[in-house]
């Protein structure tokens, strides 16, 4: 088979975890097969806030990766102020400390668009001379951070050769950066940063449906659109069983932002009000847990009921999801969040457990579990409609088990996600 060749500049590279890293690692390991041989360009010393190294595995040893050394400012922040990660929850949170806010003053207008900005202009030197040598047909930059969209932009400039930025999330229109306390001439920089990508790149490729409505009314550069997805060799094999309780399982990181306070009083009424319910149920927690979820779940008098394993390597998080009752899925309570699919949603969709997302009702996640028939998604206030869906769940438990979701979902599989981009691929490279 003849291989044509892309470049895949990405900040997230094994051993990081998190969606992002799982998206182009399938990617990645699926693209061959479509004719595609990828070159990944990575950070040599990324200060990454999760570790998986398991997911280094997925890469096929074949694949070349290419590293470039990184300054980033976390360490200093960390020094200055004490923390001990770097979380999204420490921008978004209300108290902050005369340290905290004058770092957060830094980073917002002195690191535009990211922290990861520094990695821009040595990375444009690295790439330029590799790509005297070793030519590929296409380059593509995936963010956040979207520092990476920059690299991409100045190779495109200066080679022609054909370029897509990948949006795993929106740039402007991220829900924290409102926490931010930016300049109106800082504000001004991002916003021409990121209308500058979209409008100089090939395609511009987003993550999620209302993220390309988004995109395609600010520039006339076509915008196409390819989700995150589960990947079917991780849900092989019969599905294992924590234990046989009322598991209402999480996995991956739980953001006090994305605390569902009306959720914790639902499942303590529920406890009052119907019998067994005590004595059945289980709240496995399966990675970060934010200090304020926790205390939230302990005074609503369900502390004795947690199972928390924390963080666990994506074989253990897969197999919590299949084992399940029922897989909870609170996005952050914020308007701007309405565009955004988790990364997550698709391997939940993938462990055919029933889903209680808790969210806009008329968000992006809203429209996938309602057309997959994988359950429902319920504002963050909605108490009838969580009371209905866990009381129904909790009797189909009893009765012998929740049963299987069946809705189609094979578009989501990372086998099909990856013959779309292959595809937009050779579209892109066909047009220039």
């Amino acid at each position: 088979m003849f291989m044509r060749r892309v470049l895949v500049i990405s900040y997230y590279w094994p051993p990081s975890g998190g969606s992002g890293v799982q998206r182009w690692v399938k990617f990645v390991k699926y693209l061959p097969s479509e004719g595609w041989e990828p070159v990944v360009f990575a950070p040599e010393n990324a200060d990454y806030p999760a570790l998986d190294p398991s997911l280094g595995a997925e890469v096929p040893a074949d694949v070349e990766v290419l590293r470039g050394r990184i300054w980033e400012p976390y360490a200093a922040y960390r020094k200055l102020t004490g923390a001990k990660s770097t979380q999204v929850t420490e921008i978004s949170s209300g108290k902050k400390t005369f340290k905290q806010r004058l770092s957060l003053w830094i980073r917002a207008n002195l690191f535009i668009p990211d922290p990861r900005v520094g990695w821009v202009k040595p990375s444009v030197k690295t790439l330029l001379q590799y790509l005297q040598e070793h030519p590929v047909d296409a380059i593509v930059t995936t963010g956040p951070p979207h520092s990476v969209h920059l690299i991409g932009q100045k190779l495109h400039k200066k080679t022609g050769i054909p370029w897509i930025p990948d949006f795993r999330d929106p740039w402007s229109r991220m829900y924290y950066l409102r926490y931010l306390p930016m300049t109106a001439a800082t504000w001004r920089k991002l916003c021409a940063q990121e209308q500058a990508v979209l409008d100089e790149c090939s395609t511009v490729l987003a993550c999620t449906p209302l993220v390309q409505e988004e995109f395609q009314a600010q520039t006339k550069t076509p915008v196409a659109m390819i989700t995150n997805g589960f990947d079917e060799e991780d849900f092989t094999g019969s599905v294992p069983k924590a234990d046989t309780r009322f598991n209402i399982t999480h996995t991956g990181l739980f953001a006090a932002d994305g605390n569902p306070f009306t959720l914790w009083k639902v499942l303590g009424d529920i406890m009052a009000s119907v019998p067994g319910f005590s004595e059945e149920l289980r709240l496995r927690l399966v990675g970060k847990v934010d200090r304020e979820v926790l205390e939230a779940i302990k005074a609503a008098g369900l502390e004795s009921y947690v199972v928390a394993l924390g963080p666990t390597d994506h074989a253990t998080a897969v197999k919590e999801q299949r084992s399940a009752s029922i897989l909870i899925l609170p996005l952050r309570n914020d308007p701007l969040y309405r565009p955004i699919l988790p990364g997550k949603l698709f391997e939940y969709l993938a462990s055919r457990r029933p889903i209680l997302g808790i969210g806009q009702e008329d968000g992006a996640m809203a429209r996938v579990i309602g057309a997959a028939k994988a359950g429902i998604t319920a504002d963050w206030n909605h108490e009838t409609a969580m009371r209905e869906f866990l009381e129904n769940a909790f009797r189909q438990h009893c009765e012998g088990g929740v049963p299987e979701t069946k809705g189609n979902i094979g578009q989501y599989s990372r086998r099909a996600t990856t013959h779309e981009l292959a595809a937009l691929l050779s579209k892109v490279t066909a047009n220039e």
